[in-house]
C-alpha cells in the first residue's frame, strides 16, 4: 500500500498527467518574511497556480543557498521559527486544503535535534507529504529512515556532478519525485541553460519511475516556461522568495505571492506535453 503522504503527491502528478500540463513547484521559506503570514501565503501559492508547495525550514547554514535564502533564513530565525511552528503551520493550511501537496525542505541538523522519528510522526499528522534533506547523501540514507518508515516521501537530490553510480543508486529509491539541479552551485546563481540539461533529464526519465523537477536558477515566466517543454516540474525559489522579501503585512505577501507566480503559471501552461 502507497502511504498516505505518497498518495497526495502521486495523485497531483497523475492528474498533471491526465491534463498534459507541467507541474509548477514554488519554495517559500516558512516565517518569512512575517510568520503569521506563512498559511495565508500558503494559500494565495494556490491560487496563484502552486501544484505542490515547497516549505524551506529555517537554519543557521543553509550550504546549498545562496544570499536570498539565506537572508529568508536569518530573518525567520530572528523570529525564533522552529519545527513545532512549521509544523503547526502545515496543520492550519491542512484545515483549508487537503489535496495540495507539501514538501518540506531543509537540512539534517534541526531534524535531528528535534528527534527523527518524532519529527517523521508529527509531520505525517500535521499533513507533510514528503522530505527533502539537502545535506543527508543517499549513502548515509539510513539515517532518516524513520521518514519513509512514517509515510514521508524521501525526495532526492541529483545533479549534473552525480556519477552514474550514484544517479542509478537515487533512481532507485526516488519517491515522490526526483529533484534534479539544473548547475553544480547554490540557489539563485547562475543562469538557467535549458539545453544542457534536457538530455540529462531525458535519460533520467527512461529510468526513474517517478517525475522529474527541475530547479535552481528557474527565475522568471521565460526560464519556467524553457523547462517545462521537458520537466515533469518546474521549481522556482529564490526569485519567488526576493518578491515576498519586502512585504510588510500578510495582505501584501499574498498579493505579491500571486502576483508573481500568475505569469509563470500561464508560461508554463503554455506548453503543451
Amino acid at each position: 500500500m502507497i502511504p498516505a503522504a505518497m498518495n497526495r503527491i502521486a495523485t497531483r502528478f497523475g492528474q498533471l498527467r491526465a491534463t498534459r500540463r507541467t507541474a509548477l513547484i514554488p519554495f517559500i521559506t516558512a516565517g518569512d518574511p512575517i510568520p503569521d503570514a506563512t498559511v495565508a501565503v500558503m494559500h494565495a501559492l494556490v491560487e496563484g497556480g502552486a501544484d505542490i508547495i515547497e516549505l524551506g525550514m529555517p537554519f543557521s547554514d543553509p550550504m546549498a543557498d545562496g544570499p536570498v535564502i539565506q537572508h529568508a533564513d536569518e530573518r525567520a530565525l530572528r523570529h525564533k521559527v522552529g519545527i513545532a511552528d512549521i509544523l503547526g503551520w502545515v496543520r492550519e493550511f491542512r484545515a483549508r486544503d487537503d489535496d495540495t501537496p507539501v514538501v518540506l525542505m531543509g537540512y539534517l541538523n534541526p531534524i535531528e535535534i528535534h528527534g527523527i522519528e518524532l519529527f517523521a510522526h508529527e509531520a505525517v499528522a500535521a499533513g507533510v507529504d514528503g522530505v527533502l534533506v539537502v545535506d543527508c547523501p543517499i549513502e548515509e540514507d539510513d539515517t532518516l529512515q524513520p521518514l519513509r518508515d512514517a509515510g514521508l516521501a524521501r525526495i532526492l537530490l541529483v545533479a549534473p556532478t552525480t556519477s552514474s553510480a550514484r544517479l542509478a543508486r537515487a533512481i532507485e529509491m526516488a519517491e515522490g519525485y526526483l529533484y534534479y539541479v539544473s548547475f553544480a552551485g547554490i540557489t539563485g546563481a547562475a543562469k538557467l541553460s535549458a539545453d544542457a540539461i534536457r538530455a540529462r533529464v531525458a535519460e533520467m526519465r527512461q529510468r526513474a519511475q517517478v517525475p522529474i523537477a527541475v530547479g535552481f536558477g528557474i527565475k522568471d515566466a521565460a526560464s519556467a516556461e524553457a523547462v517545462a517543454e521537458f520537466a515533469d516540474a518546474v521549481v522556482i525559489g529564490s526569485a519567488l522568495v526576493d518578491a515576498l522579501s519586502s512585504a510588510t503585512t500578510a495582505g501584501e505577501a499574498c498579493r505579491q505571492a500571486r502576483a508573481f507566480l500568475a505569469p509563470v503559471r500561464a508560461a508554463v501552461d503554455s506548453i503543451q506535453r
